[in-house]
């Protein structure tokens, strides 16, 4: 079946369309503003709602959350050290340090372009070569898992500022709290004190929402706001991009649409490895946490490249990349479009637009962003008494809103109050939370794979994605540790 250009583009170019795009998009940025409401809630609670629609309209809808969400949620981790989405919690690392130092709106600045270019060259692979990344994807097993978590959590060396032996006993520390529920291969309880909440497991939101909204908010009650630095705002609009951010965007371009295609990674699992790495090639490694853009650059061009990246093997194989995209999928079917072929031959103008929508949402959400920068950066200024209680009463109400669960509430406060003492002994928050969102990745990948091999490790090393991995991994390991030695010998020969 020949596709139809023309067809395509007036759907897509309709009123109906590009009204669909725009509110989708600017409700996504206000939804991953606030923490807790995930893309994924977003997109699930609209799947009802488009049934009303024609396919198209209701897909573009759909897409407009998806794609607005995941940038909006670097704007409140920016400025407030708040994830809106857990795939903004590496943006908030050297985000906000910016902020304080009343550089916030270039923050912003960095962030929209980034986000805008990561996610139009994801969605441009999606257009262009779906199928043959499909059928990688496909050669991903649980050994593969496994080594995926584990280079992931090579990083928690590079998002602590405590030094390696802290980052790893932060990285350790999220471990453990990970090991908490049901062991999904015996099914044994474990750590649950007979608590029937934590059966299966520590909800991330709110481990997430208490360790970086509400530990902040704590320790801002001493001070009268953010930042006492002079911001002038007409700068934020007439400043161009900073020098050098092209390598930090096509690398977390890069490597957030690769794990996005990769079924069941995500978007903070990407926005992780590209920081992660990015540091590593970094000639300024010290400013690092501290607040520099190219880790804002390669951690928000990495998780808005899995937008594109995970409908990939969606469209192409009806498996989910993500959450989000499985949500997208109830959105597809409820609509009578099956995931697979047919979609790009018997369905191409609602595909295709549906594709060619997404370009749309980004260069919305790029030109909202950079409007209203000098706008969101006057959050930095508000006395820290209005901001703690707003922000604290969002927080409770997202822990909340996920589960409708108050034992989600104590979570978050428990997860406050203890980030808030581990960050004053200088253990790292962010390499904890990283622990927690690899763990249970690891864990099943390495438990699946060594039932498949009937208890032989060598399966970890005989795919050729499995060899590339581990070269990867042992890159990553090595460099921080070399660093970390030059730098103590330096230190020695100094005193």
């Amino acid at each position: 079946m020949e596709i139809n250009i023309v067809e395509i583009l007036q759907s897509v170019l309709s009123f109906q369309t590009l009204l669909a795009v725009f509110i989708g998009t600017v409700s996504g940025i206000v939804i991953g503003g606030i923490p807790g409401l995930t893309a994924t809630m977003a997109v699930a609670l609209l799947i009802p709602i488009t049934f009303s629609f024609s396919p198209l309209v209701g897909l573009c809808l759909m897409g407009g959350v998806y794609a607005g969400a995941m940038y909006g949620g670097s704007i409140v981790a920016i400025l407030l050290s708040t994830p809106g989405t857990p795939a903004a919690a590496a943006t908030a690392i050297e985000g906000y340090p910016l902020t304080m130092q009343g550089k916030g709106g270039l923050a912003l600045k960095v962030s929209v372009v980034a986000s805008f270019i990561g996610g139009t060259f994801s969605v441009l692979v999606l257009l262009l070569i779906s199928p043959i990344l499909a059928k990688f994807a496909l050669k991903f097993g649980p050994p593969e898992y496994f080594l995926l978590a584990v280079m992931g959590l090579t990083g928690v060396v590079s998002v602590s500022s405590g030094g390696v032996n802290k980052g790893l006993i932060s990285g350790l520390i999220g471990l453990i709290i990970a090991l908490i529920g049901t062991d999904p291969m015996s099914g044994s309880l474990r750590y649950t004190f007979d608590i029937l909440d934590l059966y299966e497991g520590v909800s991330f939101m709110p481990a997430l929402i208490g360790m970086f909204s509400i530990t902040q908010m704590l320790a801002l009650t001493g001070e009268e706001c953010i930042t006492k630095n002079k911001i002038d705002y007409g700068a934020i609009k007439r400043d161009k991009m900073p020098k050098g951010m092209v390598k930090p965007i096509a690398t977390g371009t890069i490597v957030g649409t690769i794990v996005g295609i990769i079924p069941g990674e995500g978007a903070t699992i990407a926005a992780f490895m590209s920081y992660n790495i990015q540091k590593q090639r970094s000639k300024l490694k010290s400013l690092f946490g501290k607040g520099n853009v190219e880790g804002i650059a390669a951690a928000e061009s990495g998780n808005n490249a899995c937008v594109g990246g995970s409908l990939v093997p969606l469209l192409t194989l009806g498996i989910p990349g993500n959450t989000v995209s499985a949500a997208l999928m109830g959105g597809l079917m409820i609509q009578g479009l099956i995931p697979g072929p047919e979609l790009f031959t018997t369905h191409s103008t609602i595909t295709y637009g549906f594709i060619i929508s997404l370009f749309i949402a980004n260069i919305v959400f790029l030109l909202v962003g950079l409007f209203f920068a000098p706008y969101f950066a006057k959050v930095s200024i508000i006395p820290s008494s209005i901001l703690i209680a707003a922000i604290s009463v969002f927080a409770i109400i997202g822990s909340y809103s996920m589960n409708n669960s108050l034992f989600d509430v104590w979570l978050t406060l428990m997860f406050a109050f203890g980030g808030y003492i581990l960050k004053k002994a200088g253990f790292s928050l962010s390499a904890i939370i990283l622990g927690l969102i690899l763990g249970p990745i690891a864990e099943n990948g390495f438990s699946q794979a060594l039932t498949m091999s009937s208890g032989s490790y060598i399966i970890f090393f005989e795919s050729i994605p499995a060899k590339v991995l581990w070269v990867i991994i042992i890159a990553l390991t090595i460099q921080p540790l070399i660093s970390n030695f030059k730098a103590n010998k330096e230190s020695k020969l100094i005193k």
